[in-house]
């Protein structure tokens, strides 16, 4: 088995709009069939939002492993045919706990000395599902005197699972609540967020100064946790 790059190849087959449908712990796949293809390889990769910088083999795709043969894939990459695809009105997959799914179709073409996976990318035949958001509670206190012209920020963030600091930010901004992300200055986390509660450091900031949390990248984090304010 080895991959080759769509662009090299514009007769290359492509999957074409993919679309996920997450219903009761079951996520449903669905997508366009280039003419005369009649199998195609899923993969399914559970996203590591923890460490995203030092990512394990078990956190990588296939695909980044190049052009040579891929000799392993652990299990993730399976076989579907066309015709597994009708009796089925699409591919069905479990998923259970928390976390976010990343799901590529990957057309095939059979040479002799194995099958080419397509990849392509402008990845329309790739797609994230989440196996359920673990909760991300916040909550914020104001602390002054009333001749004093700062105040003390005081922010506890309980969590139900590890969350990783690039996840989330805190916005500074005068006069009012921020309403989103660019509505005001970001400032990041220096630490990882452990399960239950984690009291930050306290943050000095003008009276008339207000602070909220965000998700960093809401498409990506937004995925796997819900942030609630308490």
């Amino acid at each position: 088995m080895r991959f080759m790059n769509a662009d090299a190849d514009s007769s290359a087959p492509r999957i074409r709009k993919l679309t996920l449908a997450v219903d009761e712990g079951r996520c449903t796949l669905r997508w366009l069939w280039p003419e005369q293809l009649e199998a195609v390889y899923v993969e399914r990769l559970e996203l590591n939002l923890m460490n995203s910088d030092r990512v394990g083999e078990e956190h990588r795709s296939v695909a980044d492993y190049g052009d040579h043969p891929v000799e392993s894939t652990q299990g993730r990459l399976k076989l579907y045919t066309r015709e597994e695809y009708k009796a089925n009105n699409g591919y069905v997959d479990r998923i259970t706990g928390f976390g976010a799914i990343q799901y590529t179709v990957y057309a095939c073409q059979m040479h002799e000395d194995g099958p080419v996976l397509i990849r392509q990318q402008d990845e329309d035949n790739q797609g994230i599902a989440s196996a359920g958001k673990a909760d991300i509670r916040f909550a914020i206190r104001y602390k002054s005197g009333f001749f004093q012209k700062r105040k003390t920020v005081l922010i506890t963030v309980t969590a139900e699972v590890p969350v990783p600091k690039e996840a989330l930010c805190y916005v500074r901004k005068q006069g009012g609540v921020p309403l989103n992300k660019d509505d005001g200055t970001v400032y990041p986390f220096v630490s990882d967020f452990v399960p239950g509660k984690n009291e930050m450091p306290s943050v000095e900031v003008a009276k008339d100064d207000y602070v909220r949390l965000f998700f960093t990248d809401g498409p990506k984090y937004g995925a796997a946790y819900r942030l609630i304010s308490d």
